[in-house]
């Protein structure tokens, strides 16, 4: 079903009647409290570059966001997503298109009703969904891309829970004042090679194999995906992004980067820049998702 007819259903108008009407002032003890709009507790930034040496933008990303209201539920929900993608002769754009918006369908038009009954009851099953978005998605792009293929990193976000789908080498962090954590886990050779003691954190850094993925959207037909779940802090901020950001712009950088912009979209600008300022070897793409503190 279409999410806009899901979230504005369709009434049948009553026709206009005069009979009885009554033209004097409502009681005010009878209207109540003027009703107030829900805040959007969630403010996104986005911002995207090809990078210094590349001429095209092989990267997509995705942002849905709103807040669910109604009785006492108020919950802030979104879907945002980042996809990095490989191949030749425009191949890796291709992927990371159809992957991006295949997971983002998926998920608009399956999750949203398991979102409005409550997280306890669907905690399980949105994991479920995050999952079987993203290995159609690799379907898809097996069958229409071949020699094409893409990094997918996506987050569902309800109220204060994170649940994360990923494959590749596309990050995402959660920063808070003084303690910045990466939730997802690089699918590459030389990460790979990092966890089992054979290389050190600095020669992995330079390693010739760096960017070759042993995990990705676009490999073949069968996929494992990582999918987690995380608390969102109060005050806490989430960050996806490619490997030209996270390559280039040190942990560290990044951490100040968040923590010291004005605005969610200011950050990801400047995110972008310290990429750049470092070479721009590769696109470079940033989703930075805050929560309102007004």
């Amino acid at each position: 079903m279409d999410l806009l007819k899901k979230l504005f259903p369709k009434s049948k108008p009553r026709p206009a009647s005069t009979e009885g009407a009554k033209t004097a002032p409502l009681d005010p003890s009878l209207a109540g409290p003027p009703p107030s709009p829900p805040a959007l507790h969630l403010v996104v930034g986005i911002a995207q570059s090809p990078g210094i040496e590349r001429t095209h933008n092989e990267d997509a990303v995705m942002a849905v966001h709103g807040t669910i209201g109604g009785l006492e539920l108020l919950q802030d929900f979104g879907i945002f997503l980042v996809a990095d993608g490989m191949g030749g002769h425009r191949s890796g754009e291709v992927a990371s298109a159809i992957s991006a918006r295949t997971v983002t369908a998926r998920l608009t038009d399956s999750a949203l009703s398991a979102m409005t009954e409550g997280n306890d009851a669907y905690a399980e099953p949105l994991q479920d969904l995050v999952r079987d978005a993203l290995e159609e998605a690799n379907q898809l792009v097996v069958e229409r891309v071949p020699g094409g293929g893409t990094t997918l990193t996506v987050a569902v976000l309800l109220g204060q829970q994170i649940t994360l789908g990923h494959v590749g080498d596309s990050r995402a962090y959660l920063i808070e004042p003084r303690n910045t954590r990466v939730l997802t886990r690089d699918h590459s050779l030389v990460k790979r090679l990092e966890e089992l003691g054979q290389l050190t954190a600095e020669e992995a850094d330079t390693h010739p194999q760096r960017n070759v993925l042993y995990r990705a959207i676009g490999q073949g037909a069968n996929l494992e995906v990582d999918v987690t779940s995380h608390l969102f802090p109060a005050g806490g901020q989430l960050l996806l992004c490619s490997d030209g950001l996270w390559g280039l712009v040190p942990d560290p950088e990044i951490e100040r980067i968040v923590t010291e912009a004005a605005t969610a979209q200011i950050a990801c600008e400047q995110l972008v820049a310290a990429a750049n300022a470092a070479g721009g070897p590769d696109n470079i793409t940033a989703v930075l998702v805050r929560q309102n503190r007004n």
